[in-house]
């Protein structure tokens, strides 16, 4: 698969339309294993694109595609890199490029990279190659178990809920920092059960161990622990030339370990990212990972700036480089724009969170009727309720729209019955897929199904230890269909035939269960249509667990009477994403940066980032719009009453010359049914006068 031959005639076209940092950044090495790059891509600069013209002319210059490793942060963003290698070396290679891009097998997300290696290597690390994977709820049930096993779901005081241990424990595997400093730094409330923690993360991971089962954290830290033996580690390493992740400024201290163990001198390493835009603590991410790379090494990193803007007007360009200017510490970068544009950022003052809501759909209604569809703008704001009264207003004004976020279509109940049955077959002890498949059985409640599996934990042959259990007198109706179902699909049955089998198991249980059972019905065929994409039934598991779809079909959606809508989004959520024209609600202080997020100086430079990111989302137009006070309820020392809000921190009176300043009242806010006038009347003592 050498194509050194073809390239001794090789024409750069393919690379023309780069510009000339992007090409410096797709050339470093000229196809060779090189010295570590960091390339510190600013937003809207085309990192995506650069990024996939770099492995597509590592596989030109001769490149082994198998021998190269693409880490991203989700797999449909892995595949989207995929073809876009294709199509550029194709621009080369001709037909052939679909051959060698096919080889480009080891391309996915940290996760999925990390789940397919502890495969390959389970017997040489003690583990069952036939292992599942939990995904966060089934964890927070195992957890749960273990909390309740131990006692502590029986403590005098309140112990912390299962999704607080899962929590606190996922937090201090993905920072590799000792529990005192994680419960000290993110869960102070709880810093009373360190003890009582430790002895349960224990018990949890003997639970993992006995059931064969992994958890998220598992994949990078078996990982992790895996390549820190030497002889793994060179065997791991000599397995990938070149090693390219994005994203690297959301990685966290686990991921960086990984990188290193994975290229101990940085040959070969590329990482591409941008410091301004690192916004995940919560998830463990650290910054300190992008800002300290170039001196990781014993030889010194190439760093490449990507400056150039290809999404936003120079004006905004210029607010948001500004901003972003305070921070205190960053890679030096100035992005710039050939789009010329007289139109600064909007610095929006409204007298309330109702006027807030008055302008932004004003505003919007403009922009629709000047051409602008509803798709091409969208609202974002610091936390998902800041959006309340804006949808109540957008609900009155028949504007439709979408909020990003929403139940996961994995974590709906009907799914993850289906799933469940499939890991249970898959791995027979698995406790909580065998605990969560038997109670849809009528007449098997809790201590029968704990009961049920214990027996098969106990027996040589699961299936057969279940097949000798009498169930109780309500479930013996149903219990041969199942008794049947499991033997089969423990037999090996075709697949993706298998999740037939278990979906017209299913669904006379999805009837009672569910009064919406047509609806849910839906979502069993759309796993179904998923399904048939995967090869077996542990790859199946394995990718949809690691990347599940965003949403069932009856929540979190797009409307389905509209087919243009609004988009509401979380900043967190925004990230990546691009519109026309953007809102950004409570830019004030308390909102952005948020209370509870001026604890510490890193918290306060992390919200500057948050900021940032939200500023560069805007193509053509950016709204910052402040709210000049709020309404509090009930707070029990004052009652209820009106709280008044500054601009917020990020743009001091040094840099407000880059924003166009103005004050908003909505002339129709006299007509507004809900706007109180500032009088008082006694209507009642009107009425009783009518008949004296």
């Amino acid at each position: 698969m050498n194509l050194a031959a073809r390239d001794s005639t090789f024409q750069p076209a393919y690379l023309a339309k780069l510009n000339d940092q992007q090409r410096q950044a797709v050339e470093h090495g000229d196809g060779m294993v090189a010295a570590p790059l960091l390339v510190i891509a600013g937003a809207g600069s085309g990192k995506t694109n650069t990024l996939a013209h770099r492995v597509a002319h590592l596989i030109v210059k001769g490149a082994d595609p198998r021998r190269i490793l693409l880490m991203t942060f989700s797999r449909r963003a892995a595949a989207e890199m995929a073809k876009r290698v294709e199509r550029i070396a194709g621009e080369v290679l001709g037909r052939d490029a679909a051959i060698i891009t096919d080889a480009l097998t080891w391309a996915g997300t940290f996760h999925g990279i990390g789940a397919r290696l502890l495969r390959d290597y389970a017997l040489e690390i003690g583990l069952d190659p036939a292992f599942t994977i939990h995904d966060r709820e089934d964890s927070a049930d195992l957890m749960n178990l273990a909390r309740h096993e131990l006692g502590f779901s029986k403590t005098e005081s309140r112990f912390p809920t299962k999704g607080t241990c899962l929590a606190i424990y996922s937090r201090a595997v993905n920072a590799q920092a000792p529990l005192g400093e994680v419960l000290g730094s993110a869960f102070p409330w709880c810093a009373g059960w360190a003890e009582q923690l430790k002895t349960l993360f224990a018990g949890y991971v003997e639970a993992k161990q006995a059931q064969n089962v992994l958890d998220y954290d598992d994949l990078l830290l078996y990982w992790a622990q895996m390549a820190a033996e030497p002889e793994i580690a060179a065997h791991l390493s000599a397995r990938f030339d070149h090693v390219l992740v994005d994203e690297y400024q959301d990685t966290n201290r686990l991921q960086a370990s990984i990188l290193t163990a994975l290229k101990p001198d940085g040959s070969g390493l590329t990482v591409v990212g941008d410091d301004a835009q690192s916004i995940y603590s919560f998830r463990a991410a650290e910054v300190r990972n992008i800002l300290d790379f170039p001196k990781q090494f014993a030889q010194a990193a190439a760093i490449i700036t990507l400056e150039r803007n290809y999404r936003s007007t120079e004006t905004i360009l210029a607010a948001a480089n500004a901003v972003i200017s305070q921070a205190s510490e960053r890679f030096t970068k100035n992005l710039w724009t050939e789009r010329k544009s007289s139109q600064k950022p909007k610095l929006v003052s409204v007298r309330d969170e109702a006027e807030q809501a008055n302008y932004v759909c004003q505003a919007i209604l403009a922009e629709r009727e000047a051409g602008t569809v509803l798709k091409s703008q969208a609202v974002l704001f610091r936390a998902s309720h800041h959006s309340g009264p804006l949808e109540i207003e957008l609900t009155r004004r028949n504007i439709p729209f979408v909020k990003f976020g929403g139940l996961k279509f994995l974590d709906a109940a009907h799914i993850k019955d289906m799933l469940a049955m499939l890991r249970f077959a898959e791995n027979p002890r698995d406790r909580v897929a065998g605990f969560r498949v038997l109670q849809l059985l009528p007449g098997i409640g809790p201590s029968a199904a704990s009961q049920i599996v214990e027996t098969m934990a106990t027996s040589l042959d699961e299936a057969m230890g279940l097949a000798r259990y009498r169930p109780p007198q309500r479930a013996a109706d149903d219990w041969p269909a199942f008794i049947t179902l499991y033997s089969g699909l423990r037999a090996g049955a075709k697949w993706p035939a298998d999740l037939e089998q278990v979906r017209l198991w299913y669904e006379p249980h999805l009837e009672r269960i569910h009064e919406d059972a047509t609806t849910r019905r839906a979502d069993l065929l759309q796993l179904e249509q998923i399904a048939s994409g995967y090869a077996s039934r542990e790859r199946f598991l394995t990718e949809l667990t690691l990347d599940p779809p965003d949403a069932t079909s009856d929540q979190a959606g797009p409307p389905h009477r509209d087919e243009d809508y609004l988009i509401l989004s979380t900043i967190h959520s925004a990230k990546g994403q691009e519109w026309k024209n953007v809102f950004v609600l409570n830019s004030v202080d308390g909102c952005i940066p948020a209370d509870l997020g001026v604890g510490t100086k890193e918290d306060i430079e992390e919200e500057r980032r948050l900021f940032y990111v939200a500023m560069t989302r805007a193509r053509d137009s950016l709204h910052l719009v402040m709210p000049q006070r709020f309404f509090v309820h009930g707070q029990a020392a004052r009652g209820d009453r009106h709280v008044y809000a500054s601009r917020t921190r990020f743009i001091p009176a040094s840099i407000l010359s880059a924003f166009e300043q103005t004050a908003w009242a909505s002339v129709q806010a006299r007509d507004d049914p809900r706007r109180q006038p500032q009088v008082r009347v006694d209507l009642g003592a009107r009425m009783r006068g009518m008949w004296k």
